[in-house]
């Protein structure tokens, strides 16, 4: 995937959406490492060496290169002053009669109720829809996690149905509420 489908942009008061970079392990490890205990509820459990800038460097490295492979995009969310205050991700992108992806984002715990994850959302499925081609993206959220559902419905997201055991969260399976948002309904182009 080229660099221009994932380029800078502003989102909302001057925050802005920019595609992952190898220089961004040690602003990620101090973001993760700040929100560790927000962000552990709804995410697996995760090693210590994550919240290292030598772990997030490998694991930008990984992400990177699923990039270039056109199966992941990553963006974070920086703040006006070019702290990093979050961050979403496209996976699992398919082409062919699929033509779709999932997304999975958070945004720091002093963020919230800012309208960051909402307009980052929105960014993030017109580049979905106008850059990458994609027809869906689809989403997951734990059952109990209303903050994100109201962000996946403000953003056009409909519900599809329910997940049991669907993902390992902090240490248990949990049940997901899925969801999707139709993109378009042009032909998927040749493989």
């Amino acid at each position: 995937m080229s660099a221009e489908l994932i380029q800078n942009q502003e989102i909302t008061g001057g925050f802005i959406l920019r595609a992952l970079a190898p220089g961004d392990a040690p602003g990620l490890a101090a973001a993760y490492t700040d929100n560790r205990a927000h962000l552990a509820p709804w995410e697996p459990v995760r090693p210590d060496s994550f919240f290292t800038v030598r772990g997030q460097a490998e694991r930008i490295e990984g992400l990177l290169r699923s990039c270039a492979d056109g199966t992941v995009a990553p963006w974070i969310i920086e703040t006006p002053d070019g702290r990093i205050t979050g961050a979403i991700t496209l996976s699992g992108i398919s082409r062919g009669p699929f033509c779709s992806a999932s997304v999975g984002y958070w945004v720091a715990a002093d963020r919230q109720n800012q309208g960051l994850a909402s307009a980052a959302l929105e960014r993030v499925c017109d580049l979905a829809r106008d850059r990458l081609g994609l027809h869906r993206v689809e989403a997951s959220t734990l059952t109990d996690n209303t903050g994100s559902q109201r962000v996946l419905e403000k953003c056009g997201f409909t519900p599809i149905g329910l997940a049991p055991e669907y993902l390992h969260i902090n240490g248990a399976w949990r049940d997901c509420r899925l969801f999707q948002r139709v993109l378009h309904d042009n032909v998927p182009a040749a493989l």
